[in-house]
């Protein structure tokens, strides 16, 4: 008896262990999203410029441009997200709490009634619902019913924060690419730069979701290829033309 009270508590305790890490790595997917986007806009946008003209000027203003409003995009964009998130997990923890405190009885018949349609034993799950009622009725009702944690309420200004910083981040490198090496290597030099980078993110990505590596890898790197091509062949026309 003894041993199993003192499993119970660790095996439990290990559930928001568990929970953390997932959470740790959604947030550093997203950062990885996050700078794939600010690479790949970034870079479109400086080598675009680069195609029109061999100014530096232009294309350091282009890429600052880019990257500050791009990073408050994404910055306002996840804010906005997360945001609603967090009010639907809110008003889900308050109306559980309302109920727990209006009609307990029911709800310790409701907890036990998810056991058993998990396949517990009705004596059993009885008994899961009463133990866990007792040391955190809240957390209780908030795992089983919606897999929710009152203390894993998502903050709207962190992951704000994070996509700016991962965006920031991402669009420096085709900035300082395009930027520091001479005139006549900058396009392609930044073009290389750009897509081992991608590769980089392509790989993180598809490793953090568990999934085969090949084939997003090669996705990304494309999609970010066809962008520059476009962008440069566009930026050429307009050059050329003297449009720009």
């Amino acid at each position: 008896m003894t041993a199993s009270s003192a499993g119970a508590p660790g095996a439990h305790r290990a559930e928001p262990h568990a929970a953390s890490i997932a959470g740790r790595l959604n947030w550093l997917r997203a950062g990885v999203l996050g700078a794939n986007d600010g690479i790949v806009s970034t870079a479109a946008l400086v080598v675009g410029v680069a195609g029109a003209t061999t100014q530096a000027a232009p294309i350091l203003a282009a890429g600052v441009a880019g990257l500050v409003g791009g990073a408050v995009s994404m910055a306002l964009g996840e804010y906005v997200s997360v945001s609603s998130q967090s009010d639907s997990q809110r008003a889900l923890i308050s109306k559980e709490r309302r109920e727990l405190a209006d009609d307990p009885a029911a709800e310790l018949e409701e907890l036990a009634g998810f056991y058993e349609e998990r396949g517990v034993s009705p004596a059993t799950a009885r008994q899961v619902a009463v133990e866990l009622t007792a040391h955190d009725v809240l957390a209780a009702h908030l795992e089983v019913e919606m897999g929710l944690r009152e203390d894993a309420v998502a903050s709207p200004l962190a992951a704000a924060g994070a996509s700016a910083l991962a965006f920031t981040l991402g669009a420096l490198l085709p900035l300082l690419a395009i930027l520091l090496p001479p005139a006549g290597i900058r396009v392609p030099l930044t073009f290389a730069v750009v897509l081992a980078a991608l590769a980089v993110t392509g790989y993180l990505s598809a490793r953090l979701g568990g999934s085969p590596v090949v084939r997003p890898v090669l996705r990304i790197v494309g999609g970010g290829a066809l962008a520059l091509v476009a962008t440069f062949a566009i930026g050429s026309l307009l050059g050329a033309s003297g449009v720009v």
